[in-house]
């Protein structure tokens, strides 16, 4: 695996939201253990809620709720989630400076996300982040999510860029396989939960890894 001082080539950087730039985790796991109890009576094993990090939640709801219809699952989920978002998510330290500066360094900046709109835009408007970037691709903008690449196309063809000279960070299995669809370089944040160490280290592990936001500026220091 490529580690975070190889300089890389890229004009286009896209980024996944949740346990990406957005700390999203704890509030995630305590929804879904609001869902199991309120289906199933207990709670969730959380190794294998965090295993669902990344995949659409209507997919993750269909296979641990098959006694019911997953649309009511994922309402459960969205009425609890919904109820305390604003006040349980914060930016990945870091984070939002690495935005500022990869877009003041000019920079095509864009965001795929499997998260609905609503609450993508709510996030990006209380942190101050969503000016900086010209393409976000949420779950409510196309029928195909990750791992398929068509949500890394919708935001590159908004960007006006090419596969081959963008990158795209992400946590979970999910960004680096639709990134690797595409034929996008893949970058792996060093906080993410959802991705073993044979996974980053095995064939379809990323391209590249980072332990800290600013190890990007690092990577694309040829750029400038």
């Amino acid at each position: 695996m490529k580690l975070e001082k190889t300089s890389v080539s890229a004009s286009t950087v896209l980024f996944d939201f949740d346990g990406t730039i957005m700390n999203t985790n704890d509030l995630i796991i305590d929804s879904w253990q609001h869902t199991y109890r309120t289906i199933e009576g207990r709670e969730g094993d959380k190794e294998a809620i965090v295993r669902t990090f990344g995949e659409p939640l209507l997919k993750s709801m269909e296979k641990a709720f098959p006694q019911v219809p997953p649309e009511k699952a994922v309402e459960i989920y969205r009425n609890y989630h919904l109820d305390s978002f604003g006040d349980r998510i914060t930016l990945f330290p870091g984070m939002k400076e690495l935005i500022e500066e990869l877009y003041h360094q000019g920079v095509k900046l864009g965001l795929v996300t499997s998260r609905m709109r609503a609450t993508t835009d709510e996030a990006m408007t209380k942190y101050g982040i969503g000016s900086f970037f010209q393409s976000v691709v949420t779950w409510d903008d196309t029928h195909k999510h990750k791992p398929d690449p068509e949500p890394v196309y919708i935001a590159l063809r908004k960007l006006k860029s090419q596969p081959e000279e963008s990158i795209m960070v992400g946590d979970s299995m999910y960004d680096i396989l639709c990134a690797r669809n595409a034929g996008v370089r893949s970058v792996l944040v060093g906080w993410a939960l959802a991705v073993t160490e044979e996974e980053k280290n095995g064939p379809q592990g990323p391209d590249y890894f980072i332990n800290e936001p600013s190890d990007i500026l690092k990577m694309l220091g040829n750029l400038w």
